[in-house]
């Protein structure tokens, strides 16, 4: 069982930068392909990107690939989505979701999931 917890999000005019962190419980973070999803109002829920378990293997959507940057930390148990050249498209509520196995894009394969942060970019 792992819980997640979201922090970081807030309003950013376009062009600036966020940080987004997500802390998770338990002693087996080292053990889960974590990912970031976001759902913009109105839109279902999309990949942002992902780091595979082990090798720390990125993957990224298409729309903010040389933008954001997803990192982890395992000795704080700690997964990371920095967020550069922000757009307005780029508002919604930021997920972080851990797995077990390799990474995916699809939703539904991830087991636990956080509370969501809300972020917002002004234009």
């Amino acid at each position: 069982q792992v819980q997640l917890v979201e922090s970081g999000g807030g309003l950013v005019q376009a062009g600036g930068s966020l940080r987004l962190s997500c802390a998770a419980s338990g002693r087996t973070f080292s053990t889960y392909t974590m990912g970031w999803f976001r759902q913009a109002p109105g839109k279902e829920r999309e990949f942002v990107t992902a780091m595979r378990r082990w090798t720390g293997s990125t993957y990224y959507a298409d729309s903010v690939k040389g933008r954001f940057t997803i990192s982890r930390d395992n000795g704080k148990n700690t997964v990371y989505l920095q967020m550069n050249s922000l757009k307005p498209e780029d508002t919604a509520v930021y997920y972080c979701a851990a797995k077990g196995g390799g990474a995916s894009d699809k939703d539904y394969e991830y087991d636990y999931w956080g509370q969501g942060t809300q972020v917002t970019v002004s234009s």
